[in-house]
């Protein structure tokens, strides 16, 4: 068996098993962990198979974190309670102006958009779906236009910091700073996902299997193939006649998708969506993960994921690391950038090259039929 599908079966096979050992609350915070992991992956296929270096990928989490987030607000108890039939934020009631009808579709300008996410089967399409058609739309913009390398980095990262300052702004709308909080749970005939539910837990693990298993079949197909040639060289992609922008241009939505569907999963755990889901340190961060764990995997960026959010979980939560661990996952990074460049995923690769080489005669055969 060929040993990259291996380490799939095996990776699968752990954090399918982790339920029989852990309790509700460890498996809750594995469970964000796991949706970290999904998108590092989202980041290695843009930027180790699309050589697209994407620092706006917030901005799709973040889409499919408020899309989920405004279905179960409205799902919610507080939302129940405002002395309307339908369900209104919170929010909206403390924002509103005196006398204001406590209706959803007319309690604030523009509290009408918020009259679709009152089904979450609605949030849950928009989850992924805006994700998406937002890439699509730079897609054609930023690769129609022939623009690459840092500038891509830039533009991506200016539309997260712009849509950041946007949310904040709306304060009525979107609760601002504050985010949306005091969620409902998701509902599937009338079966309750508790965010600390063995249930839920599986919905995530089992999401990143089928995100992980398509993706990895994707790349290995003739457009992944030509993607991979287009990032070594786009000029001579061009002349063998291939639409550079349109392949760009898919493979740049099916990460903003999987960036969405990670968003939507977040929320179901953590109850909760942040502006802080839009801030750079947040999109960088992401970078370190692929970087650490491998650009050019995608177990391997999903690996890299899960583990520095492991290692900061526990340095944040020891004392004596309380006021370092930042400095210690910034340095776990430097290390990995000097001595893995390739990340933890081509270290590896490199050690089994290196073992089978070894144990490979000089035509190629092994060294036992050499010696029979």
């Amino acid at each position: 068996m060929n040993y990259r599908v291996l380490a799939y079966l095996v990776f699968f096979a752990i954090i399918l098993y982790l339920p029989v050992i852990g309790d509700e609350f460890w498996l809750n915070r594995v469970a964000k962990y796991l949706c970290y992991g999904m998108l590092g992956a989202a980041v290695a296929l843009t930027w180790g198979y699309a050589g697209v270096l994407n620092l706006g990928q917030g901005l799709f989490f973040s889409i499919g974190a408020y899309s989920m987030a405004m279905s179960l607000k409205l799902a919610s108890y507080t939302s129940l309670q405002q002395g309307s039939d339908k369900p209104v934020p919170d929010f909206m009631l403390w924002n509103a102006e005196p006398g204001a009808p406590t209706d959803l579709c007319c309690i604030l300008p523009g509290s009408w958009a918020w009259l679709p996410f009152q089904s979450q089967w609605f949030g849950l399409a928009m989850a992924v779906v805006a994700p998406v058609v937002v890439a699509v739309i730079l897609g054609r913009i930023i690769f129609g236009q022939r623009i690459s390398g840092v500038f891509v980095s830039i533009i991506t990262l200016a539309l997260v910091l712009l849509t950041r300052l946007i949310v904040v702004d709306a304060q009525p709308l979107t609760n601002g700073f504050n985010g949306l909080t005091d969620l409902g749970w998701f509902t599937v005939a009338g079966y309750e996902f508790d965010p600390y539910s063995k249930a839920t837990y599986y919905l995530v693990a089992i999401s990143l299997v089928v995100v992980l298993t398509l993706t990895r079949l994707l790349v290995a197909t003739r457009a992944g193939v030509i993607l991979q040639a287009i990032r070594d060289s786009q000029t001579r992609a061009s002349y063998l006649g291939y639409n550079v922008p349109a392949y760009q241009t898919f493979f740049f939505a099916v990460s903003a998708g999987i960036a969405g569907l990670a968003g939507m999963l977040y929320v179901l755990v953590s109850e909760f969506a942040s502006p802080s889901f839009l801030e750079l340190s947040f999109s960088v961060t992401m970078v370190v993960w692929a970087a650490v764990g491998g650009r050019g995997s995608i177990l391997g960026a999903c690996i890299g994921a899960i583990l520095i959010n492991m290692i900061e979980a526990q340095a944040s939560e020891t004392k004596a690391l309380v006021e370092s661990w930042k400095a210690i996952i910034g340095f776990i990074f430097v290390l990995a950038v000097i001595y893995f460049p390739q990340g933890l995923a081509g270290f590896v690769h490199e050690k089994i090259a290196l073992f089978r080489s070894r144990e490979t005669g000089p035509f190629g055969r092994q060294k036992s039929e050499i010696v029979n």
